[in-house]
């Protein structure tokens, strides 16, 4: 029998596995040609199969490192200063060191994801067996990370075995070249953190799968319901069971035991993070109803829990406070782990029934448990918070300060900004602090939603003042208010919607994807979200979410009160609004560009990587944002969008990655491409301008996410609308039109209408428009490859730019 909790099979169970380590790929060959399907050069690539075009890349998006000391520790030969052009005992300097330390963090994000796919994997596997079909919607195309990867398409559970076995063994193999005294180049770390973030897309869409196929969540559904979501939505006169985390597998259990004994209408089941976004999605395809309510972002953790009004916390893992445990035990809150990820050194209970833990974790005699059977944690949770409910009334447990403890507490500031200095988004304190005094905390008010709940006020106070527990008391009207509508996470984008809209990303006439992912670690507020959302909808960009920024997204409501997923629909079409879902949803995101190049414009994706890479690169307008990058899964997922060519942007916390990938506009030489018709080589702008790069305000951001869709296959129509957005956005924002605006400029049709006689006039007169009009061709083949003949036959046509 097979143990879900470890992902570990008998032998009996192994009895008919044939072991084919160096025949994997004439395997995945065989089985092509058996069925008809052209294999590309590079299934199943290892660290170097792709490193030919990472050096193509970094070649124009060079690495910017800006490290926060001068000193490597990685070893006990160090310290070692690397300044200048010094090296470590070890023989590596500055440049090699910071693109390791990056590295790591990438490495990380991507086991932190593909541990996720290969546990609720094997769980799914457990019940459903093998032979379970994947199933996620009208698409034949259903795995486009997993077949342009590896090479593999599946079909089943199992297929998607040998999927993460790949991904494993590439992570362990990217491991070994961190340790001390190994690789020495920083373009070859550089690679690696490119290998490392297309890994984390394969092991995301191997979660999603999974999940989509067997928990009954919308399938590319784009009338996905609409859910609560807000710490105002829960009703704390009930009994309160909150989960924390990113993997459903556990709380689905539960969620069946609350509706199999009619507990629906008499507990509240509300979640903090991706888990709180997968279980809207369970059971709810068909026209089902969400039976839970999402609270919020990992920045809601510390203030849900200090709150006291959850009666249990379960957690399972990923982006999980690690203080959760010490912070419920102030409030007699019992907590359950489900995952050996995190497991707080609390007694395993698994193997216990239900009636023992219940009564130890009610009468305090633990605070809490690890239950790794889900039968079990199926029963414990929802009956635990019916029962501690009530011990927690009787106990009068009070958890936040009263108004006049709120004064009393202002009083004790000594106003030495210690907790200004330390607070991540340096919010102004102090001043709340002083007109607390006089029993005015306004100003605390105004500081819940700007503050994203990492308590280092708290750490940082000399007097142990409570900062944050004044910030959530001050402000609890606005908590009960705080309500709003997300929509569901719908899964993939289907193949009909690719073949409805591929044309016009290509051609420009859909002037791009903004894709808004990333966590809670915003420089100023959930709002901002909104802000630019509402503005690139409102110019008919296509507008993805995915994880924290999709919940945060729709606490927001317009002048006529609507959420904006109230207002937008939800198909991938021009000016809609599109929640994919979860963390590991947002693989869905980059399967969608290379869905456009397969279902449109007819490439072969198996183990085509390279090709679907350049294609990308050269001709679907996308730019990521994650305005409030966080976590090291934050970093691998911009990485794997890097490697298919895709910009992303991070907010200012971003920079404290260290890293960037920017190219330099002037350097005439890294902007070129080849005509694919005829080999010819082409100037083009420079767009994308980056790869990775920090805005510091949404105004700075607004005008880069209009530039930097801006693609070479643009056709006149494409690129007048965008550059009619980046024109207007910068003066809307910044103040100004932007200064390279003219050499985006290839003839004058490109130009906005409205302005177009007056445009001409300032190219003709201070750019010299008529000397450089010969050169600028418009390109309907880009393509970073030098030999056209390599390139598939329906590229070499003169496709008049469809293709």
């Amino acid at each position: 029998m097979s143990d879900i909790s470890t992902g570990q099979f008998s032998i009996d169970e192994l009895e008919n596995v044939q072991i084919t380590i160096g025949k994997i790929v004439g395997a995945i060959e065989k089985k092509a040609k058996e069925e008809g399907v052209e294999v590309g050069p590079t299934p199943k690539p290892g660290i170097s199969g792709l490193r030919d075009w990472d050096h193509k890349l970094l070649s124009r998006y060079q690495p910017v490192y800006t490290p926060v000391c001068d000193q490597c520790c990685y070893c006990t030969f160090g310290k070692c200063d690397l300044t200048g052009n010094k090296e470590g005992a070890c023989g590596i300097n500055m440049e090699a060191h910071q693109a390791r330390e990056t590295l790591l963090r990438v490495i990380t994000g991507a086991a932190a994801h593909s541990a996720h796919g290969r546990h609720i994997l094997h769980h799914l596997i457990d019940i459903y067996g093998r032979d379970k079909a994947i199933d996620v919607g009208p698409s034949n195309l259903i795995a486009p990370n997993t077949q342009a990867v590896t090479g593999i398409k599946p079909e089943t559970l199992g297929d998607l075995e040998e999927v993460m076995s790949y991904v494993e063994e590439q992570i362990n193999q990217l491991l070994a070249t961190i340790h001390a005294g190994q690789e020495g180049a920083a373009i070859d770390f550089e690679s690696k953190i490119l290998h490392g973030g297309m890994l984390d897309h394969v092991g995301m869409e191997v979660s999603d799968l999974a999940q989509m196929s067997c928990l009954g969540m919308p399938k590319a559904d784009t009338e996905a319901p609409l859910v609560e979501i807000g710490m105002g939505c829960i009703d704390a006169k009930k009994p309160v069971l909150l989960v924390i985390g990113h993997n459903v597998s556990g709380v689905t259990y539960i969620m069946d035991y609350i509706h199999d004994h009619n507990l629906d209408d008499k507990i509240e089941l509300g979640g903090l993070c991706c888990t709180a976004i997968d279980m809207t999605r369970y059971k709810v395809e068909n026209g089902g109803q969400p039976r839970a309510k999402v609270i919020g972002t990992l920045a809601k953790e510390l203030k849900m829990i200090r709150s006291g009004v959850p009666d249990v916390i379960v957690v399972d893992e990923q982006c999980v406070r690690a203080d959760v445990l010490e912070e419920a035990k102030k409030l007699s809150i019992p907590v359950i782990t489900t995952n050996e990820k995190i497991m707080y050194g609390l007694p395993n209970r698994s193997n216990d029934s239900a009636a023992e833990i219940i009564e130890d974790l009610s009468t305090f005699k633990d605070p809490g448990a690890l239950i790794l059977n889900y039968d079990t944690l199926g029963e414990v949770a929802p009956e635990l918070a019916i029962k501690m409910s009530k011990i927690r009334d009787d106990m009068g447990i009070t958890a936040l300060p009263s108004d006049e403890e709120l004064q009393e507490l202002s009083e004790k500031c000594v106003q030495c900004g210690a907790c200004e200095l330390d607070c991540p988004v340096n919010l102004p304190i102090m001043a709340a602090m002083k007109d607390g005094v006089d029993k005015d905390f306004r100003k605390f008010e105004e500081l819940h939603d700007i503050c994203i709940g990492c308590g280092r006020c708290d750490q940082a106070c000399p007097k142990d003042i409570p900062v944050l527990n004044m910030i959530e008391q001050a402000s609890k009207k606005l908590i009960i208010e705080e309500k709003g509508l997300m929509r569901a996470g719908r899964g993939q984008i289907s193949d009909p919607e690719i073949r409805e809209e591929g044309v016009n990303l290509v051609l420009g006439t859909t002037p791009g994807i903004i894709a808004m992912v990333g966590c809670s670690n915003y420089p100023n507020g959930t709002k901002d979200l909104y802000k630019v959302a509402d503005e690139m909808l409102k110019r008919n960009y296509i507008v993805v979410m995915s994880g924290c920024s999709a919940m945060d997204l729709g606490m927001y409501k317009n002048e006529d009160g609507q959420t904006l997923y109230e207002k937008y629909p939800a198909k991938f079409l021009a000016g809609n609004l599109i929640n994919v879902g979860s963390c590991v949803s947002n693989s869905h995101i980059t399967g969608t560009a290379i869905k456009v190049a397969a279902i449109f414009a007819q490439r072969n994706v198996t183990g085509n990587y390279e090709e679907i890479a350049d294609y990308i690169t050269n001709r679907i307008g996308a730019v990521g944002v994650a305005w409030g990058a966080y976590s090291q899964k934050a970093i691998a997922i911009g990485s794997g969008c890097n490697r298919l060519g895709i910009p992303v942007v991070v907010g200012p916390h971003g920079s404290k990655y260290r890293r960037a990938l920017i190219g330099k506009p002037y350097d005439e030489a890294a902007w070129k491409v080849y005509d694919a018709r005829d080999g010819s080589e082409m100037p083009i702008p420079s767009a994308p301008e980056f790869l990775l790069t920090t805005a510091e305000s949404i105004e700075e951001l607004f005008p880069m996410l209009a530039k930097n869709c801006i693609r070479p296959s643009d056709n006149s129509m494409g690129r007048m609308i965008k550059l009619t957005h980046y024109m207007e956005l910068s003066q809307k924002y910044l103040g100004h039109m932007p200064e390279d605006w003219y050499k985006f400029v290839r003839t004058e049709t490109d130009l906005p209408l409205a302005k177009r006689e007056e445009l001409l006039k300032i190219l003709e007169a201070e750019h010299g428009w008529e000397i450089d009009w010969k050169r600028k061709k418009i390109i309907s083949g880009p393509t970073m490859k030098a030999d056209v003949s390599a390139q598939p036959t329906n590229v070499k046509r003169l496709c008049k730019g469809e293709c």
